[in-house]
């Protein structure tokens, strides 16, 4: 429990509530994270009622998990800003935020917000998603927050492109310039290998190694962007089953080539779409666990790209300057005065 004299510091509540999962942080003046929680209650699979009774409104389990997780920063500070980003504002979720269209900024972002009542309390806003248009749809909901945290960190001029990964189980690309989301590209890369070693063929000779096997993983690279590239992904996954049954490939390294496969495939078909683009990015910054973004900065780096940096922590500051465009808290911070790789306020 926070101390009341801790919580009095605090000058805004910050929620990503995803999917499995709720993180809460308590920001303080300049947009520092003074504390960070974190419960398995994403949006399919908030808390139950003590007493296994059914809630009386629909929202009821959404205000039970903010209380557990946060309920004695609210009661030390009842007048707090909330502001949540992530899956809280989808269909499933505590109230719908409708999707912005793509190129988005920051302001609109900010104005964008969607107010959810709280009887007794502060409301909680909740930032929309982003939609880009096309014969293809794309949309993002959650990622547009870490890409402001990972710009607010950025010194660059303001026409500047920059390129943005955020690896995970549906990782998006996304390019932003002067603050603007313009663009962003889509790849289920971790679902899909999830259900690959999980649920086929592929995965019934795997064994689980130790430590992760950088040199299959780049073998799995190499298949990828090698001279029989034209086959495709799909040709190339049955060669995780062939390797091992010829016995060069060993069962503890047929998880890691197989993620060589897949974000080998992924990496290059983000640099067909670099091609095709106009914008060539003066930074590129990846955002996310850090020994994916170790992988895919060797990816990025096979294929002939830039060495990335690496952003760690980058939705607690993305929510801070939403915060601060939407009016929800004070100018106590400036766009580039905190850091994404520690949420803390840079000199």
């Amino acid at each position: 429990m926070a101390e009341h004299s801790e919580c009095m510091a605090t000058r805004l509540i910050a929620l990503d509530w995803g999917t499995s999962a709720l993180r809460a942080f308590r920001l303080g003046g300049s947009g520092e994270v003074l504390e960070t929680r974190h419960r398995p209650w994403g949006i399919l699979s908030l808390p139950p009622a003590a007493d296994g009774m059914a809630d009386p409104a629909p929202g009821a389990a959404f205000e039970r998990a903010l209380q557990r997780i946060c309920g004695d920063w609210l009661a030390a500070n009842p007048g707090l800003p909330l502001l949540a980003c992530g899956m809280v504002g989808s269909a499933q979720g505590w109230r719908e935020a409708a999707y912005l269209p793509t190129p988005a900024s920051l302001d609109a972002l900010g104005h964008g917000l969607v107010q959810v009542a709280r009887p007794g309390g502060a409301p909680l806003h909740i930032v929309p998603g982003l939609l880009q248009q096309g014969m293809l749809p794309n949309v993002m909901r959650g990622e547009e927050t870490q890409v402001l945290g990972v710009l607010a960190g950025l010194a660059l001029p303001a026409d500047a492109p920059v390129l943005i990964g955020l690896p995970g189980t549906h990782s998006k690309w996304v390019l932003a310039r002067g603050g603007r989301i313009e663009q962003f590209h889509t790849f289920m890369t971790g679902e899909v290998f999830a259900a690959l070693r999980g649920h086929t063929i592929l995965g019934k000779t795997m064994q689980t190694a130790a430590v992760p096997d950088d040199i299959a993983f780049a073998r799995g690279l190499d298949v990828a962007r090698g001279s029989d590239a034209a086959l495709g992904l799909l040709s190339h996954l049955f060669s995780t089953r062939t390797l091992g049954l010829t016995g060069a490939l060993a069962p503890a390294a047929q998880a890691d080539y197989l993620s060589g496969l897949l974000i080998g495939h992924e990496v290059a078909g983000l640099a067909r779409a670099q091609q095709q683009g106009a914008a060539t990015p003066q930074r590129l910054v990846l955002c996310g666990e850090p020994d994916l973004c170790r992988r895919y900065a060797m990816a990025l780096q096979a294929y002939g790209f830039a060495t990335p940096a690496i952003a760690t922590q980058a939705t607690a500051p993305g929510l801070w300057q939403i915060a601060l465009a939407a009016g929800l808290v004070s100018a106590g911070a400036t766009l580039s005065s905190v850091n994404p790789a520690t949420g803390s306020p840079t000199a």
